[in-house]
């Protein structure tokens, strides 16, 4: 029997938080290894186990795998979160670029100066109103599902509610006029797998205060 997944990260969102969504939505249990000072990180380098010297890294089925993406793929396609057929998969990757886009102007936020957050905030939510959020609400509307792709729960499914979650961070009613976002939220959030990640003590982080921000940094050399 495989072990469980260990994930190689600081204790924080960043690039890893879609991975432990993911994960969790599939019900997989999974181990953190966190780093907490820059010479963890090193040693992961100097192991040869960071192929471009960069985190996130997972331990998985006997493989280290590198690269955001490259992880939530084998993830998905492993628990039949990755649709049925390649035209289905091709619709799961144009959804979950398009939050990934979105999540990562947030997760930028962190290392802004006030004057800058202030200003990346206000584009984050201008963004997010006029381009992603539209563009989904769209296709919900267009195939009446309750699902984006296939009407089976996916990958696209659970990065969605995680972004939109990390929004309302940010604007606790950006989805005022998205009628059919707000009623995908609350299915997606009741899924059981889901429900459970919701709640406090789960392995989802919260955002990231100045502490992480400033740990992250020495840790990562940034």
């Amino acid at each position: 029997m495989a072990g469980k997944p260990k994930l190689h990260y600081a204790n924080g969102r960043g690039r890893m938080e879609s991975i432990r969504w993911l994960l969790a939505a599939a019900g997989v249990e999974f181990e953190e290894v966190f780093l907490e000072t820059k010479e963890d990180f090193e040693k992961l380098r100097s192991d040869g186990d960071l192929l471009f010297q960069q985190v996130p890294m997972v331990e998985i089925d006997g493989m280290k795998i590198v690269q955001t993406r490259a992880i939530l793929s084998y993830i998905a396609a492993k628990h039949d979160l990755y649709g049925k057929d390649l035209n289905q998969k091709t619709l799961i990757d144009m959804y979950a670029e398009g939050t990934t886009e979105l999540m990562g102007m947030i997760i930028a936020l962190m290392f802004q100066t006030p004057e800058g957050k202030a200003k990346q905030t206000a584009l984050i939510i201008d963004r997010a109103t006029t381009r992603y959020f539209p563009a989904y609400e769209k296709v919900l509307k267009d195939h009446g599902h309750v699902f984006l792709v296939g009407n089976q729960f996916s990958w696209a499914d659970v990065q969605l509610l995680e972004a939109i979650l990390m929004t309302e961070e940010l604007k606790s009613d950006v989805l005022s006029k998205f009628s059919l976002l707000q009623a995908f939220k609350k299915r997606i959030s009741n899924i059981p797998t889901i429900k459970k990640f919701l709640q406090p003590g789960s392995q989802r982080k919260p955002p990231p205060d100045d502490e992480f921000v400033a740990k992250l940094r020495k840790i990562l050399n940034v």
